[in-house]
């Protein structure tokens, strides 16, 4: 389906136009979820404007409901594919529709393209820099993933 997401690549804009004042009010705030994939598609984006390359992020969701909240096309005809959670701990259930997205790759590209999935969350940082949540999929807390990009 083709249906445009809109972000706000400055988070502290976005928050102030919310009226969200502090971290304790945006901890209690409907648009957290929203307001933290918008920081990381910021992110993203400001990766690839200094690395030269070409901004493209997409978002996917099928008819079947399936939806991964980034989809980032890398060098050599793979793909990054990213779940942002605010939260700050992560399940493996939250791998589950990366690892769908995977297979569906995989299966109508018949293996040609890697496949890098991420689930990207809201941790503090004093977390490991990276653990596997789910058979090939890593969690990062978005500080990590922000320097790494």
């Amino acid at each position: 389906m083709k249906s445009p997401k809109v972000y706000i690549a400055d988070s502290g804009l976005a928050c102030h136009l919310l009226g969200i004042d502090s971290l304790s009010e945006l901890g209690r705030s409907p648009f957290r979820g929203a307001l933290f994939e918008g920081l990381i598609a910021s992110e993203i984006l400001k990766a690839q404007v200094n690395a030269g390359s070409c901004r493209e992020l997409y978002h996917f969701r099928d008819e079947q409901g399936l939806e991964v909240d980034f989809v980032e096309p890398t060098r050599g005809g793979g793909f990054r594919i990213i779940e942002c959670k605010a939260t700050s701990t992560v399940t493996p259930v939250m791998a589950a529709p990366l690892q769908k997205l995977a297979h569906a790759l995989a299966r109508t590209r018949r293996g040609k393209s890697a496949v890098e999935m991420m689930v990207v969350y809201g941790g503090t940082g004093k977390l490991p820099a990276a653990e596997i949540v789910a058979p090939q999929v890593r969690a990062l807390p978005w500080q990590t993933f922000a320097a790494r990009m």
